[in-house]
């Protein structure tokens, strides 16, 4: 029904848990690894709005059954023959796909608890997943969180041995870098990083870190931009300089809101350097760090006031 590929086209990480298809690799991303493990695939649209709800739902879902089952994404715009292949009348619209062929399917949104027990069913058809590069890439987060940099840094390596397009071990190579002050090393791995990893966003986040990074290294001394700022509060100038100082200082939650009084402040100062700053640091965290989402609610609430 679906027909050989017209064209050759990259193949995915075979460990990437999400991944976007087409009609032209539906066949590789989709039927043949599914022979082996579970391949839930998501029909979406730009413009659905149910599909940004259910989306990230689904991958969450799917992420939390840790290899057990896979994913595959697929703009129906961009690929109506596939979905008149599959008789799809509404999205968004999820199949699943075992051993090449469809086993159940769903059309709209779902409940929480229905979205979980569908993923659970399909992981229940696959084989326990092989976690020893999973464990690996935890093991070397566990060293960047204790200090040992050098040891993280071997790690990650090993793992990209084994694992050339891991992103996640890629950028955390590029952290544990950063972290030994090895930025102009981190700066390369991240200009040169090549294929797929490029655009990896695990990898486009350790932008924001080297940027942050190169930041610290010229920061003044936080006391001495303390007392300047007691003696000119209304200086934007120092009100900045405080806040790198303070995220040099580890002191992040400190620097987010320095950078919010100095918007309240003057918002447009230096080409709105506040927000742009205050974007970089939240673009070098991970999107739902309670730090990030107290700092995007409150700096909406002066957007917006």
């Amino acid at each position: 029904m679906f027909g050989t590929p017209t064209a050759p086209a990259p193949t995915a990480p075979t460990e990437a848990l999400i991944t976007d298809g087409s009609e032209v690799t539906f066949l590789q991303d989709v039927i043949e690894p599914s022979q082996t493990t579970p391949i839930i695939v998501d029909f979406w649209a730009p413009w659905c709005g149910p599909c940004k709800t259910l989306g990230p739902a689904l991958e969450a879902a799917v992420t939390a059954a840790k290899g057990r089952v896979r994913m595959v994404k697929i703009n129906v715009d961009e690929n109506q023959t596939l979905a008149a292949q599959l008789r799809i009348q509404s999205i968004p619209a999820v199949f699943a796909f075992f051993q090449g062929q469809p086993v159940d399917a769903f059309q709209g949104n779902v409940a929480p608890s229905e979205l979980k027990r569908f993923v659970d069913k399909l992981a229940a058809l696959g084989p326990e997943p092989d976690n020893g590069l999973a464990d690996a890439i935890a093991a070397a987060e566990t060293m960047l969180d204790d200090g040992e940099y050098a040891d993280a840094v071997e790690t990650f390596t090993a793992i990209l041995e084994e694992e050339p397009e891991n992103a996640v071990a890629y950028a955390g190579l590029i952290r544990a870098h950063l972290a030994l002050g090895d930025l102009d090393l981190a700066e390369t791995l991240i200009t040169t990083a090549p294929g797929a990893l490029a655009k990896a966003k695990e990898v486009d986040s350790t932008r924001a870190m080297l940027d942050l990074a190169r930041q610290a290294a010229s920061a003044g001394p936080e006391d001495d931009l303390r007392a300047a700022h007691a003696a000119d509060p209304k200086n934007p100038q120092i009100l900045f300089d405080l806040a790198t100082a303070q995220h040099a200082n580890g002191k992040v939650e400190e620097a987010i809101s320095t950078l919010l009084d100095l918007f309240k402040l003057d918002r447009d100062w230096n080409n709105n350097a506040a927000r742009t700053q205050l974007f970089t640091i939240f673009d070098a965290l991970k999107p739902q760090d309670p730090i990030v989402l107290a700092g995007r609610r409150r700096l909406s609430s002066m957007i917006f006031a």
